[in-house]
């Protein structure tokens, strides 16, 4: 292919109709037949980057490698695609405001009134068109956030509109809708993606395929009111049935037809079909598990599965590499206490403390980690979970009773938790932690080093705050070994406990490089060896 080919996805009637999936599902299908594949999220909200909001606004804030603090959705295209993502995969209307307005202060625009099109758009265009420019890309997926009608959105619609007019047969659309079953009635509306799509050619839009999301099979007499309603080819209207795993999508999809559809509308042909095999593997793995154990996730978030999105994944890709259904119960850390720590935790297998920010939970995770240590059950701390490992250790094994982090108790005459030197004079909260990929070499012999099989490492971080080295030989002295080191800032990533089964504290993020086709390393062996303990 000599140019790079463009496909929007859009989103009709509802929000979490799964956008990301289908965007990541149609990248899978055009990756495994041979093309090189990209794809991006526009978010129309006016923050940054999702860094700063509450993750009940927004679900997890996934991390990249050149540390974009990004959507969510990003996970999905990486785990995926197994390819890494960047900055440029993830834009928001903040960033393109604050791109034009900088250009306007600069004088750019030669004095030019600013506005909606042509300014807002041609950035939005440009930075669609860059990403498939600086990496020689057959095919960029762009999805925009939201729904079509949403004000926010407008700007993208009217982008997309220019592109298609602009480029003719190098850009297609892709609408997902919903197509609700009625019970009262036993019936499935086809209503509501008519008018959604009618929303979309009051923009100037004609999609060129309709994937429906439903519940139930669509029957033909269906697709075809669809279809004619729709200005849609019958071929070109999609069925995405509901599934019991995301991974499911790209089969169903192939099934569908959606990649052939998407070739022959953009007069490519293809001689390979998409070779889906590993993938298929994976997921007969995942169905046919010879064995189950529950592992206890405990954060100040367990009723909101979506701000742990990574690590539940990651724990799926880690099961299947075990040949294990990883059951995740989610404990809410504020729930537990010295009263009732035994009757919330009694059947784990293992016990992983999350990541988060601030004082709420904090010491229903630190009396967590002191029953996992005593009682020998394996143990995997993230970012602040390897953070209250070691105010727990310090508190009940050094015996320094007020141990605590500067984050959660500036006061504590025992700071073994102390802000990072580089984040003392900060003001600004947006963008500001230590973020993305930085490197680690890992001790001769020990847990990790075993695992990793590897001697340095590269993880991804979102924090500010770091284990205090003035305590170093205190915790070694007592079995907590810090056994992976940033040289370079001496920074401790990495903690084990001697004499325990499995017990280990990363400060990065493990999970957000966990990938169905390489599962990361500590959270197979986590797995691993909760299921020894579970056996045992």
């Amino acid at each position: 292919m000599n140019k790079t080919k463009y496909i929007f996805v859009t989103g009709g009637v509802a929000s979490s109709l799964g956008k990301g999936i289908i965007s990541a599902s149609l990248a899978k299908l055009l990756q495994a037949r041979g093309f090189n594949v990209t794809i991006q999220k526009l978010d129309p909200y006016l923050n940054i980057d999702p860094g700063t909001l509450n993750p009940y606004e927004h679900g997890e804030c996934y991390v990249t490698e050149d540390g974009a603090e990004t959507d969510l959705d990003l996970g999905h295209y990486e785990r995926f695609l197994n390819l890494e993502t960047s900055q440029a995969n993830n834009i928001t209307t903040g960033i393109i405001y604050q791109s034009v307005i900088n250009k306007e202060r600069h004088g750019d625009y030669l004095g030019k009134t600013v506005q909606i099109i042509p300014h807002i758009t041609d950035e939005i265009k440009y930075r669609i068109k860059l990403l498939g420019k600086s990496k020689k890309l057959d095919f960029v997926i762009t999805e925009i956030g939201g729904t079509v009608g949403d004000i926010e959105s407008l700007p993208y619609i009217e982008a997309l509109r220019q592109m298609k007019w602009e480029m003719g047969g190098d850009c297609l659309v892709v609408h997902l809708t919903l197509v609700p079953f009625l019970a009262a009635t036993g019936e499935l509306k086809t209503k509501p993606t008519q008018h959604s799509v009618k929303m979309l050619l009051e923009y100037g839009v004609q999609p060129d395929v309709l994937v429906c999301r439903t519940e139930h099979h669509i029957p033909e007499a269906l697709r075809k009111k669809i279809a004619l309603f729709c200005n849609v080819e019958y071929d070109s209207v999609m069925e995405s049935i509901d599934t019991n795993t995301i991974y499911n999508v790209p089969i169903l999809m192939q099934e569908e037809g959606l990649d052939k559809v998407v070739l022959k509308k953009l007069n490519i042909t293809s001689s390979n079909n998409a070779d889906l095999t590993k993938w298929k593997e994976f997921l007969y793995k995942l169905n046919h598990p010879s064995k189950e154990i529950t592992i206890g996730l405990v954060g100040k978030y367990a009723e909101l599965k979506d701000a742990y999105k990574s690590i539940l994944e990651s724990f799926i890709h880690a099961g299947v590499a075990n040949d294990c259904k990883v059951n995740v119960e989610m404990v809410h850390s504020e729930t537990i206490n010295e009263q009732n720590y035994l009757e919330k935790l009694a059947g784990l297998s293992g016990i992983l403390v999350a990541p988060g920010f601030g004082e709420r939970g904090i010491e229903g995770k630190i009396i967590t980690i002191k029953y996992a240590r005593e009682n020998n059950v394996p143990f995997f701390g993230i970012c602040l979970g390897m953070q209250c490992a070691v105010i727990e250790f310090a508190r009940n094994v050094l015996g320094y009773e007020d141990a605590h982090s500067t984050e959660i108790k500036s006061s504590t005459t025992h700071p073994v938790i102390d802000i990072m030197e580089d984040q003392k004079k900060i003001i600004s909260k947006g963008g500001t932690m230590r973020l993305g990929a930085y490197p680690c070499n890992l001790s001769q012999k020990s847990k990790v080093q075993k695992i990793y099989k590897q001697d340095e490492i590269i993880e991804r971080h979102r924090h500010r705050y770091e284990f205090n080295n003035n305590y170093i030989s205190e915790f070694e002295s007592k079995g907590m070994i810090p056994v992976g080191i940033n040289t370079e800032s001496e920074l401790v990533e990495i903690i084990e406990l001697k004499d325990h089964v499995w017990f280990i504290g990363t400060q990065f993020h493990p999970e957000y490089k966990s990938t169905v086709a390489n599962p990361h390393p500590l959270f197979v062996s986590f797995v691993n060896a909760a299921i020894n303990y579970n056996e045992k």
